[in-house]
């Protein structure tokens, strides 16, 4: 396999915001990239873009799939019988360990070397400088290659779906944390406190280290009887005013079990 990046021969599955931003990243180090995508795009000068996933992984180093979780399975069918003798496939999509495991099993059968990546930023605006997990079989080979073009990467097993699993547990807190910020500010907006719960957020989270997350942890474990009275008044206050309120509902059946538990998670 090529060891520099300008004999590097790389394919970008998908060019929407992700892989567009990566493909045109590539092409700025000097790696040769070709694309494919079915839906119509802006063109990227110095990307060539091809009709089929066949063409575009045939000559590749390494294939960087950025589809969506729908299509991970479908289109790792399509670039497996043809990709070259010793290329990487890399499965960068946003998709659940079962989804990952079957779109190895498709690489794998037809040779090639499978790397489940998990892509830990928001690429649009870092580009191949997002930090990544990887795992699988082809994980220890693709770590050097793109450490070498600049982006972070941690392996994390031989096993695919390990990274893509540690990306899902992290996706319970970022997601979580979204929906409860979420849901509490739309409730402030209608009771006409929206500043003030936004600057109590704000204070929250520019404090937050190590010891706010223990707090939260161990204290929700402790106090989890006495939260759940408070928990059932907010509850009460949304619904009372007709707001949405699933975040605050579920908060309230975990401090509820907890309570029940003594504090102790089965």
């Amino acid at each position: 396999m090529a060891g520099t990046s300008d004999s590097l021969r790389m394919a970008v599955l998908g060019l929407g915001e992700a892989g567009a931003r990566i493909a045109a990243d590539l092409r700025d180090l000097g790696v040769t990239v070709r694309g494919h995508d079915p839906i119509a795009v802006d063109a990227l000068a110095g990307v060539e873009r091809v009709g089929t996933v066949a063409e575009a992984v045939a000559s590749a180093d390494v294939v960087l799939a950025l589809v969506p979780a729908s299509a991970v399975v479908t289109v790792a069918t399509e670039a497996g019988p043809a990709l070259a003798p010793g290329a990487i496939y890399a499965e960068c999509a946003a998709s659940s360990v079962a989804v990952k495991r079957a779109a190895a099993d498709h690489v794998g059968e037809a040779g090639g070397d499978f790397a489940d990546v998990a892509i830990l930023g928001v690429v649009p605006a870092t580009g191949i400088r997002t930090p990544a997990l990887l795992s699988g079989p082809g994980a220890l080979r693709l770590e050097p290659i793109l450490t070498g073009l600049g982006m972070p990467v941690a392996v994390v097993s031989d096993r695919t779906g390990d990274a893509a699993g540690r990306k899902l547990l992290r996706s319970v807190f970022m997601k979580g944390l979204a929906a409860v910020i979420g849901e509490a500010m739309e409730a402030a907006h209608r009771l006409d406190c929206e500043s003030w719960v936004l600057a109590q957020i704000e204070d929250e989270l520019r404090r937050a280290d190590a010891s706010l997350v223990a707090r939260l942890q161990e204290g929700t474990m402790r106090h989890a009887r006495r939260r759940v009275d408070e928990m059932a008044g907010a509850l009460e206050l949304l619904e009372e005013h007709g707001l949405p309120a699933e975040v605050t509902g579920a908060t309230l059946a975990r401090l509820t079990r907890l309570a029940e538990t003594g504090g102790v998670v089965e």
